[in-house]
């Protein structure tokens, strides 16, 4: 890895830290600065798509618990939610890091794209900004919607923060505030779940640089999660003074704009964003 993979990587690592904190979302950022960088390094890409996601997952497991204390301070943590959700979250993710194990990387980015972008839309579309009606205290709900999303998030490495705020906006009624509290609590246990997934299924796999654990390289994984954390708490303590609806357009647009990437609409049409 060379000298500007690392500042490209610390970057990123700020960025992806600040939004998670802000958001509850914002590690699928770090997916295509990832393949860009394993790409100069010549590593195959069905084993680059694999290291980025399990990268994202560890980095992404102290920045939600950085996130998720800055939240529970303001009191936007909704625990009996996340007891339920984060344990059904944790099944998921390791069964989806172990079939993204199997999977090749042209199919890997496309779901990834077509989740994004599938939840981007949900939230374009919904006129609710959450918390309109009285939020769902619903065991039965929690677990339908835990497990699914713990499989997504280990499947395509994200942690489940851009999934999990449109379902606790729009299906469990809860404020974009809370929502975003929430979502980071629970995604301690889907990044856990992953992340094991990742390290087991990834062990011996040569074509991984070292030092590695797993699917995990570890320089990516300190050059984004040391920064990351620390502007995680910057993220949070931000979120509260800005208004709920500002904080949905950021989501929004962040979510299509590496979506559209990721599928490759802009090579389709010609566009160098």
């Amino acid at each position: 890895m060379l000298l500007s993979h690392i500042i490209i990587l610390l970057g990123t690592g700020i960025g992806v830290g600040f939004f998670v904190g802000l958001l509850s979302v914002g590690g699928f950022i770090m997916t295509p600065v990832q393949l860009w960088v394993y790409n100069e390094m010549s590593v195959p890409p069905d084993i680059a798509i694999r290291m980025a996601f399990g990268a994202n997952l560890f980095v992404l497991l102290f920045m939600a618990t950085s996130s998720a204390l800055g939240h529970h301070r303001k009191g936007a943590v909704w625990w009996k939610a996340v007891t339920v959700l984060g344990t059904c979250g944790f099944i998921g993710a390791y069964c989806g890091a172990t079939a993204a194990s199997y999977l090749p990387n042209p199919i890997l980015r496309w779901l990834f794209g077509v989740v994004l972008l599938g939840g981007a839309i949900r939230m374009l579309v919904s006129r609710s900004a959450g918390g309109i009606e009285e939020h769902k205290d619903n065991i039965w709900l929690w677990i339908a919607w835990g497990f699914p999303i713990g499989i997504i998030s280990g499947l395509i490495g994200i942690g489940g923060g851009v999934l999990m705020v449109p379902v606790m906006v729009l299906a469990l009624k809860l404020r974009i505030h809370q929502a975003v509290g929430t979502s980071a609590a629970v995604m301690i246990t889907t990044c856990i779940g992953g992340l094991i997934g990742y390290i087991v299924n990834g062990w011996g796999v040569e074509e991984v640089p070292s030092p590695n654990l797993g699917y995990i390289y570890i320089w990516s994984w300190l050059a984004l999660a040391i920064p990351g954390a620390i502007m995680a708490q910057v993220g949070a303590r931000t979120a509260h003074r800005l208004p709920a609806r500002q904080l949905r357009w950021i989501i929004i647009a962040l979510m299509f704009y590496i979506s559209l990437r990721m599928i490759g609409a802009f090579e389709w049409l010609n566009l160098l964003i």
